[in-house]
């Protein structure tokens, strides 16, 4: 039998090819490590930025909740507003209803097709368009506040300047109205509820009920009290000095008489049904050097 005899041949490598090797094995390892720390890196990240805010993140935060809460209270702002006006369309229906004894024009349905119009004119613009209109009406909107807040800094120096003069400036209304729910005639023409005529109305009419209290708007003295069957009613007119005169007519019961020094706030009588009425109410007028002027100007202490 022959044996055959296996001769194992030997691998010569070439002594350049030895440390080539070598640097393929060490950058490999170097590869692997490199790869193995960024790893590590990016889950060290995603897990920090999961239980901790960078800064950036914390101001985002900080800026979302700020605007949370203005959107909140300007949302509680609108809705009382709303309440307001509501209330208002609601009156001056009534009141149109009867004088004219018809329904009055339906300015909803009006409104709402021209919200449709604005809202489908915004649809058809671009995103640059809106971003430049938006531009726009800010910087209107804030030349307008910076105006304003001019306008409070000089208001405020006039009082300061005029001292214990402002409490003598009628300032306040002379009925509890905070959500200015009760106004229903204002200043100005209007029909006249009895001979439906275009009269002047000098004042304002609350509509409240009979024993309301009525409040002094500023310190002064009574200047007259009338009790006379007039038109008028029941009057009180109190002298405020610096040219300032207030009227209330149709009172009920009194609590003041001629000559009497009052204080803004004073209950100076109760809220009546006398006089040319057509239902309970309170007419309020302000007189500066004898003209009549509107009173709403005059209930910034109240707004």
């Amino acid at each position: 039998m022959a044996i055959r005899k296996r001769v194992k041949k030997e691998t010569r490598i070439a002594p350049w090819e030895e440390p080539r090797k070598r640097f393929r094995r060490k950058a490999a390892r170097l590869v692997i490590h490199l790869l193995g720390w960024i790893g590590m890196a990016v889950l060290f990240y995603i897990g920090f930025s999961f239980f901790f805010d960078t800064p950036l993140e914390y101001r985002m935060k900080s800026s979302t909740s700020s605007l949370r809460r203005e959107y909140e209270r300007l949302d509680a702002r609108y809705d009382s507003l709303e309440t307001v006006l509501l209330n208002v369309v609601d009156r001056d229906k009534n009141v149109f209803r009867i004088l004219f004894e018809a329904d009055p024009y339906d300015f909803d349905s009006h409104a709402q097709q021209e919200r449709w119009t604005t809202y489908e004119r915004l649809l058809s613009k671009s995103n640059n368009e809106l971003n430049t209109e938006l531009s726009s009406r800010t910087a209107a909107l804030e030349r307008r506040i910076a105006e304003l807040e001019s306008t409070y800094t000089d208001m405020e120096n006039k009082l300061g300047a005029a001292g214990d003069k402002v409490n003598s400036i009628p300032s306040i209304q002379p009925v509890i109205n905070k959500d200015l729910t009760l106004l229903t005639a204002s200043f100005g023409l209007r029909i006249h509820p009895f001979y439906k005529t275009l009269t002047p109305h000098m004042g304002v009419d609350y509509t409240v009920p009979e024993g309301s209290r009525v409040f002094a708007t500023a310190d002064g003295k009574v200047k007259d009290v009338s009790a006379k069957a007039t038109t008028s009613g029941i009057t009180v007119i109190i002298s405020h000095g610096n040219g300032y005169e207030t009227q209330y007519n149709h009172l009920g019961q009194l609590y003041v008489k001629k000559g009497d020094q009052v204080r803004r706030g004073d209950i100076i009588a109760l809220s009546g049904n006398t006089g040319l009425s057509l239902a309970p109410h309170l007419h309020y007028e302000v007189r500066h050097h004898g003209m009549r002027i509107d009173p709403i100007h005059y209930f910034f202490m109240d707004l």
